[in-house]
Formats: C-alpha cells, sequence, structure tokens
C-alpha cells in the first residue's frame, strides 16, 4: 500500500486553527503519555509491589528515551523529509502503548516506556521542524505559544481523565487509552499533514546529517538558547513527578482533589503561554527571556522558602507553585525560537538537539526529588536549583544582559 499524496504545502505566514490544532496535537503526545497515567502513580505502585521512586522511574526512562529520540530522528526528517518519520514514530507509540497495558512487573514497564518516550518524540520534533520550515522569528515564538494552548489541554483533562479511566479499568487501561489516542493521531497525520522540506532542501547523506550535530555543537550562543527549554522544563517535571506523592500522600489530597490542583496549575500554564504569545507581538523573544528566567528564580526561591519554613501550610504551597506554572512557559517558546533561528538549513537536527536536551535534562534532573524524599521541600528545592541554573546559563552563554545583548539575540534573522 503507497502512502496518500501529501496536501499542498501551505502559504508561508499563513496560519490556521486546524494546523495549529494538528501541530499541537503532536506535540502534546508527549505530555499527554505523562500526565495521564500521574493519578495512577501510586496505584502501580501497589499494584506491582513496588517502591515509589521506582515507579517514577516509569517517568524518567520516558523522559530518556525521548531524548535519545529526538536526535535520532531530528536529523531522519531532515534527511527524508518530515511524514515518514513521523508516521512510523506515532505507529511505534501504539505498540508500545499496548506493550505497558501487559507489563507484567516493574522492568517491563519502564523499558516500555523508555521505547514509548523514543518514539513519541517523531511527533515533537518533527512539529518543531515543520513551524522552522515556514516561521523564524517573531512568528515562530508566536506559533509555538499558540500551541502551548493545545498542549496545556492534557494537564487540564488528562489527569481527571487518567483518573477515572483507572477507577474502572485500573491503570492499564490508561495505556489502553493511549494507544486509541496514537491511533487517532495517525490517521490526522496521514491525511492532514503537509510535507514541508521539498526534496531538493534536504540533505543528501546521513552522515552530513550526524556532522550537523558537530556544527551546533560548536555555537555556543545555540547550545545557550537550546538548555534554558531544558532546565525550565527540569522545574517543571520536578513539580509533576512529585507532586503525586507530595500532595496526596505528604497532604493527604484524595485523588479527586489532586487532580483538580493539577488542572488548576495546567490552566496556569495555558493562561502563561497565552500572555507570552501576545506580549511578543510588543517585545522580542530576547526581552521576554530577559524578564521571565530571573523571575522564575526569584519564585521558586520563595517557593523553597515556604516549603521549607511551614509558612502558610498546604494553602501557600498550592498559591506558591500556582504562580510559578504561570511564568514557565514564558520560556521555553522564546529560547526555542531564538535558537533554531540560527539554523534553518538544519531545523530538524536543531529541533532535535533542543527537544533532546529539554527532555534529557527534565529527566535527569526531576528523579532527584525521589531521592531527597518526595517532599514538598525536596520538590522545591529541585526546582529552585533548577531555575538558578537556567538563570546563571542566560548570564554566562549569552549577551542578553550586556548593553545591546537583547538586540544582538534577536538580530539573528528574528525580525
Amino acid at each position: 500500500m503507497t502512502a496518500p499524496q501529501a496536501s499542498p504545502e501551505l502559504p508561508a505566514g499563513r496560519i490556521t486553527a486546524k494546523y495549529v490544532l494538528m501541530l499541537g496535537s503532536m506535540c502534546a503526545l508527549g505530555a499527554i503519555s505523562t500526565d495521564i497515567y500521574l493519578p495512577s502513580l501510586p496505584q502501580v505502585a501497589l499494584d506491582l509491589g513496588t517502591s515509589a521512586s521506582s515507579v517514577q522511574l516509569t517517568m524518567t526512562a520516558m523522559l530518556i528515551g525521548n531524548s535519545i529520540g529526538q536526535l535520532v530522528i531530528g536529523p531522519m526528517s531532515d534527511r527524508f523529509g518530515r511524514r515518514r518519520p513521523v508516521l512510523i514514530g506515532v505507529l511505534g507509540h501504539i505498540v508500545t502503548s499496548a506493550a505497558c497495558v501487559f507489563a507484567p512487573d516493574i522492568v517491563w514497564l519502564i523499558a516500555a516506556r523508555a521505547l514509548q518516550g523514543f518514539c513519541n518524540a517523531a511527533a515533537g520534533v518533527v512539529a518543531m521542524a515543520v513551524i522552522r520550515d515556514r516561521f523564524i522569528g517573531r512568528a515562530a515564538s508566536r506559533l509555538m505559544s499558540r500551541l502551548l494552548l493545545v498542549i496545556g489541554v492534557a494537564p487540564l483533562f488528562a489527569p481527571s481523565l487518567g483518573g477515572f479511566i483507572a477507577s474502572f479499568a485500573t491503570w492499564r487501561g490508561v495505556f489502553g487509552a493511549l494507544a486509541l489516542y496514537g491511533l487517532g493521531l495517525f490517521v490526522v497525520v496521514w491525511l492532514k499533514l503537509p510535507e514541508t522540506l521539498a526534496p531538493e532542501q534536504r540533505l543528501i547523506s546521513l552522515s552530513e546529517t550526524w556532522r550537523g550535530y558537530g556544527l551546533l555543537a560548536r555555537d555556543r550562543r545555540f547550545l545557550a538558547l537550546a538548555v534554558l527549554p531544558g532546565l525550565v522544563q527540569a522545574i517543571l517535571m520536578s513539580y509533576v513527578v512529585g507532586s503525586p506523592f507530595t500532595l496526596q500522600i505528604g497532604f493527604g489530597l484524595s485523588p479527586f482533589m489532586f487532580s483538580l490542583v493539577f488542572a488548576l496549575n495546567g490552566a496556569g500554564l495555558v493562561l502563561g503561554a497565552q500572555v507570552s504569545a501576545g506580549l511578543v507581538k510588543r517585545f522580542t523573544p530576547a526581552q521576554l527571556l530577559r524578564f521571565a528566567v530571573p523571575t522564575l528564580a526569584v519564585l521558586t526561591g520563595w517557593l523553597f522558602l515556604v516549603s521549607h519554613s511551614g509558612l502558610g501550610g498546604l494553602p501557600l504551597i498550592l498559591v506558591s507553585l500556582f504562580v510559578v506554572v504561570l511564568f514557565i512557559n514564558f520560556c521555553p517558546p522564546n529560547a526555542s525560537a531564538l535558537a533554531m533561528a540560527r539554523h534553518g538549513s538544519r531545523a530538524g537536527t536543531a529541533a532535535a538537539l533542543v527537544g533532546a536536551l529539554q527532555s534529557g535534562l527534565a529527566g535527569l534532573i526531576s528523579p532527584l526529588v525521589g531521592l531527597l524524599g518526595e517532599s514538598a521541600a525536596a520538590m522545591s528545592t529541585i526546582m529552585w536549583g533548577a531555575a538558578l541554573a537556567a538563570l546563571a546559563v542566560l548570564v554566562l552563554g549569552t549577551p542578553i544582559f550586556r548593553r545591546g545583548g537583547a538586540q544582538r539575540l534577536d538580530s539573528a534573522g528574528l525580525r
């Protein structure tokens, strides 16, 4: 059976609601695979007779697998085009979701989640590359922020949906639902995703695609901008990984109340992304980044103080968490747009490295919450540490705080 012809390429600069929804659904695959499973973590530990830290490894394994997958699949999309890699990756997501359904023990589940993360990478990295094929600068940053509106639906509804499914079909039914989501996405991508990389624009060999990583690694400014989304994602994932145990076990919230809190913070993520998308019409990506990263360092520092002192109890912790997540999505779209604009001829490889660092750093840093004790204090410590690291990278790796530095960053093809 031959694949259908790709839809005609959309004119440059035209952004339709259906186009944003499709790319957003691709980017959301990883988020949904994470968030729909969160309420089931304590249940998995009981069912498979394992510890909380071992169950958290199923989250970490998916992030690490996603990181490796992006490094492999990104260059492939520069060599073979955008459609073929994403279709294969989504098909792999369906298969690995089924493998999770039948997991007999925690080792099997960790391995299946790692493979699931690898396959999920195709959807995210190709979506980013498609954006860079057609947009740069303010337009790219604005579109990425709009995509976060779609991606943000996952924290709003996925935990509640996952909890509902697990209530009658156990956590295994949750993975069955993920397989169905993958099937629907496969059909949409097959029929609607246009090929945005013409044959004459593709790299001529795989060896040339791998050399692209060498070129990117020598661009210090690109690396600094590419690391920033990963460190900010580590702030978010430290909350995501730690909150089921911190809030349900540490503070006694019911699964329903936990899902409600998680949905409220998801609304904060969406709101922050849309405010960022609106502000980019008046301020450049570098200007927004210069404001957002120090602000996150201050807010996570406040959360650290509240968690360690016990001041205000659970209510003040929840308010502080909401304010932190409100500012998180000010950073990744703007940092990614600035990084990607520097390497348009290798959009897939650049998107892969940005995405791999985002998933990899989050996957390596967030498990530290479990090692420190799965408490609010442990969670806030790791979140503040990641924010301080992001600020250090921004100060040391870019000229953004020097005179005229923001303008130099924005001038790399962004205006």
